[in-house]
């Protein structure tokens, strides 16, 4: 992981090319600032707007899994990629959707804490299970998240894992700051 002190082995774009304006309008406008990913990504544009639209998708008002839940596990995975910038900026997701820091700060430790629901606690698990190489996912779980989601819902939510996985570990892999979106996730970036 990068230190305060240390600079990115690749840098990021200065300027950015003119088809991603939509992105980064919309980055100035929510975040006041254009997001640290979108200046290494920037590079590929088009690959770049396939992944947004991914998200984009999996992210929208009537997906199968509960936006909490989306949040928890995004930033699990997160946590367990050691990415920066994603647990900075999912942290800042999941405070926004459950209301408070508690489960911001409870979600490094979820097999210890009680603030989970157990369909909260299945996809957490399925998020470990999921991001471990190989994956290990076990005859246990799959029946555990049956008693949660059914087969569509299941299918959204290793999509999302799947998809936070491939972000986390591009920006782990190239060093991608935090941006000091969620001030929890500064302080406080654990080590799994």
């Amino acid at each position: 992981m990068m230190n305060k002190n240390s600079s990115p082995w690749v840098a990021p774009l200065s300027k950015l090319p003119a088809s991603l304006r939509p992105i980064v309008t919309m980055q100035e406008k929510h975040f006041g600032a254009v997001l640290n990913p979108t200046r290494w990504w920037g590079r590929f544009p088009y690959l770049f707007w396939l992944v947004a639209l991914f998200v984009g998708f999996l992210e929208r008002r009537r997906a199968a899994i509960d936006p909490v839940v989306r949040s928890l596990v995004m930033t699990r995975v997160s946590q367990q990629c050691c990415c920066e910038f994603c647990i900075d900026a999912n942290s800042l997701r999941l405070a926004e959707r459950s209301g408070s820091m508690e489960k911001v700060l409870a979600v490094a430790n979820w097999r210890e804490e009680t603030l989970f629901s157990a369909k909260e606690q299945a996809a957490l698990a399925y998020a470990d299970a999921m991001t471990a190489t190989p994956p290990r996912v076990s005859e246990t779980l799959k029946a555990e998240l049956k008693t949660h989601y059914d087969e569509k819902a299941i299918t959204e939510l290793t999509a999302l894992i799947a998809f936070q996985n491939l972000s986390a570990r591009f920006n782990a892999a190239l060093d991608i700051p935090a941006q000091g979106l969620c001030a929890s996730s500064a302080r406080k970036t654990p080590h799994v």
